[in-house]
């Protein structure tokens, strides 16, 4: 297949690129490297940086008549969209509206990145299913729920199985330890320099965190599931940031006191979320453990600190 990524250059979506690209597809990554890195882009992919809120610079790297569509482009973090929610709302809303305008042009279907601990707030029950209401906190989290119903409503009005993953906590290789991150490349980073980590919350709050690799067979999965649908993917455990810290400082061999600050405008309590669905209807589950996927995420760092 001729597939597109859309945040190809960063964390997840050059993941992404590389589950297509082993089973023998042509991929374009599309990217505005506002937070990917070109080094990122697989080799043989072809690369093209674009804005997705450019809906003309958009249209011409789908001239490329691709037939699937990964959309992973966004403004991902949580503190900038309190900060910021009119450049959250445009890169988020107004970008997936570009994305999934282009590729009903081509007929082709759209694999979404969505989030699945910001969009249901908390109160949920844990581990949490698809059908919760969504409940979120955060701008982030509106902007990408904002995002699911035009998903969803372009697979109604034009019968193309358009999916929706809601993602987990995703960790793994690749994802910047500087400045917002996840709190997994975050402590990573902070331990291979002999720096303090900090611990918000008292390390109480608990994710579901969920090796990239992962994330990136659950787009291999929906690509050929041939159905609109909203699946979580998650392992559904929580595991809290102090277990966390814990884990990595074990694997590293350290122990280092961490800094103790309150949690941020936004951040959530507790998040799990029941993955049984995409498992029942296209045969993904998680296959890393959380020990093991840290320590292929510190190997990584350790290589690249080099």
């Amino acid at each position: 297949m001729r597939v597109l990524v859309t945040g190809g250059a960063g964390f997840i979506g050059s993941h992404v690129a590389d589950a297509f690209l082993a089973r023998g597809d042509d991929v374009l990554v599309v990217d505005d490297l506002s937070t990917g890195q070109k080094t990122n882009v697989p080799d043989g992919a072809a690369f093209e940086e674009v804005d997705i809120a450019d809906g003309n610079a958009l249209e011409h790297a789908f001239e490329s008549e691709p037939e699937l569509v990964c959309h992973l482009a966004a403004q991902a973090s949580v503190t900038v969209s309190v900060e910021d929610p009119v450049l959250d709302c445009t890169s988020n809303v107004l970008g997936t509206l570009n994305v999934l305008e282009a590729a009903r042009k081509r007929g082709a279907p759209v694999v979404f990145a969505s989030t699945g601990g910001a969009l249901y707030g908390d109160g949920a029950p844990l581990p949490t299913p698809e059908d919760f209401p969504a409940r979120p906190l955060s701008p982030y989290g509106a902007s990408k729920l904002a995002g699911e119903a035009y998903v969803a409503t372009w697979a109604r009005l034009y019968e193309v199985p358009n999916v929706v993953l809601r993602l987990g906590n995703v960790y793994g290789p690749r994802q910047n330890p500087h400045g917002e991150a996840g709190v997994v490349a975050i402590f990573s980073g902070r331990l291979l320099d002999g720096a303090q980590p900090t611990l918000r919350g008292e390390g109480k709050p608990t994710r579901d965190y969920v090796y990239v690799d992962d994330v990136a067979s659950a787009f291999v999965s929906a690509a050929g599931g041939g159905r609109a649908e909203t699946y979580n993917v998650g392992t559904g455990r929580q595991t809290s940031t102090a277990r966390l810290l814990d884990l990595l400082q074990k694997a590293m061999g350290t122990a280092i006191e961490a800094q103790q600050v309150e949690l941020q405008s936004g951040e959530l309590q507790a998040s799990a979320l029941d993955a049984s669905l995409i498992e029942r209807e296209l045969g993904w589950r998680p296959t890393v453990e959380l020990e093991d996927g840290l320590s292929k995420t510190l190997d990584w760092y350790r290589h690249t600190k080099r």
